[in-house]
């Protein structure tokens, strides 16, 4: 009898360990020399060395899930326990009840749809911006989806509209701290500088992708068969009770729930800027939101703890990709290739026209990203080689940072490595295959307009 294979992403995402322990038999091993500055280990730039190989067997193979699960312990306790957090708070009905109650709006109100993209889109940018928005977005994901849904649009459009909205601010940085910030401070720049050029290229990113999920909503809301997720988003209407054949009332309970919810929100925004909270302390918060809304929504304990199982078992097929996307860091790592990576693409670097340079450096940046997805961790791998490799080529550092935040911030939507982008997609319970089907296009789009958008700083030797 044979066993049919079906292609999915753990599939790929191990098999891409497999392939880079292959290459430490290959690639000649090599490290640069670290020190640790204001807090941040960063790689000093002129301290490169071949040094003996380390080839990854076997062994390494195996353990590599399991020390990426230990990397990425942070990110994946992050996503159990928003699971958690928003099984409970479906559980309540508060979520189906009030996205009934705004399907209701906007079908009376049918002029106001029009302008429910492009605004909800723009604040997302502004938080990418602005803030640095990127694993803030996951909990919008699973309130964002049935409103789209309501609207007559699929799970594509709810995902894209938080998720690809920041990331088109994250790509357009004018102010984000984690990658202008740290890139312009290794980079010894003064902060924020060329913000003028930056705020040009955050309106292109934002009104691209806008256009891009405009476009594709108009498109499903005429033929809803014509999505990729139209037979998930069958079962999704049925389970939100959004098929049109039932009503729900809208309590009080379930009013005090949502208050509880925009009330989160409120403390997640003013944390972040605040108080620069991050992943533990975001979950916190998430966490006593569960369980303050189980409360309120006159659940059982016996309820809450259910559904914060429930909820979190849900995410552990996206845990087990995302560990196995960490162990491929972790082979590169303990075969000393990545920084032999990382040297020979700068020394490819230098022998190209300038402009050529300056594009390569966009490429490098995205090559590296496969690997890191942390944008100050990236920064402080990269721009201690970038800067000064910048200085030899003869354009400036204020290009090289652009480069970096180009090659960090729009390809990380469609990466399978991503802990985010898989976080969000399995929040979203759709699978990645769809997903880059889905998005090639605006990727493809937006590498292109990143290689225009290096011309310029290049010819006027931007500062």
């Amino acid at each position: 009898m044979k066993t049919k294979f079906t292609f999915n992403t753990l599939v790929m995402i191990y098999a891409i360990v497999i392939l880079v322990a292959g290459l430490t038999w290959i690639v000649p091993g090599g490290e640069y020399q670290r020190e640790v500055k204001d807090g941040r280990t960063l790689v000093v730039a002129e301290s490169f060395k071949y040094v003996d190989s380390q080839p990854q067997g076997i062994a390494a193979i195996l353990l590599a899930p399991i020390k990426g699960f230990i990397q990425a312990a942070q990110i994946i306790a992050f996503l159990f326990i928003i699971g958690g957090a928003f099984k409970i708070i479906e559980t309540t009905g508060a979520i189906a009840a009030s996205v009934q109650k705004m399907a209701l709006f906007f079908s009376r109100e049918k002029h106001l749809q029009k302008f429910f993209i492009p605004v909800t889109m723009l604040l997302f940018s502004l938080g990418g911006t602005l803030f640095g928005m990127c694993e803030e977005t996951m909990p919008f994901v699973l309130i964002f989806i049935p409103l789209a849904l309501s609207l007559g649009y699929d799970s594509l459009v709810g995902t894209a509209i938080p998720f690809l909205g920041a990331a088109a601010g994250f790509a357009g940085a004018v102010f984000n701290p984690f990658t202008v910030g740290i890139a312009q401070g290794i980079a010894e720049l003064p902060m924020y500088s060329g913000m003028e050029y930056r705020l040009f290229v955050w309106i292109l990113s934002t009104i691209f992708m806008t256009a891009f999920v405009m476009r594709y909503a108009a498109k499903i809301k005429a033929n809803p068969k014509l999505s990729p997720v139209y037979e998930i988003d069958q079962q999704r209407k049925l389970s939100l009770h959004l098929d049109n054949t039932s009503k729900i009332s809208f309590t009080l309970y379930h009013k005090l729930v949502l208050g509880a919810f925009a009330l989160a929100m409120i403390l997640l925004v003013y944390g972040v800027l605040k108080y620069h909270w991050y992943i533990n302390e975001i979950a916190a918060l998430f966490l006593g939101l569960g369980i303050f809304a189980g409360l309120l929504g006159k659940l059982t304990l016996t309820e809450i703890t259910e559904s914060m199982k429930a909820g979190a078992r849900d995410m552990m097929g996206v845990a087990l990709i995302i560990a196995c996307a960490k162990g491929i860091l972790v082979v590169a790592n303990d075969g000393k290739i990545l920084d032999a990576l990382l040297y020979n693409l700068a020394g490819v670097i230098t022998r190209f026209h300038k402009i050529i340079a300056a594009q390569s450096m966009f490429v490098t940046q995205a090559i590296i990203n496969f690997f890191v997805h942390s944008g100050s961790g990236q920064a402080a791998l990269t721009m201690p080689v970038m800067a000064p490799l910048a200085d030899v080529i003869g354009i400036t550092r204020q290009t090289a940072v652009l480069a970096f935040v180009f090659g960090e911030g729009w390809i990380n939507p469609i990466l399978p490595t991503s802990g985010v982008t898989m976080g969000v997609l399995g929040l979203a319970g759709i699978s990645w295959e769809k997903w880059a089907k889905w998005l090639l296009p605006i990727q493809i789009f937006f590498f292109i307009l990143a290689l225009l958008l290096l011309i310029p700083p290049v010819v006027f030797h931007w500062q």
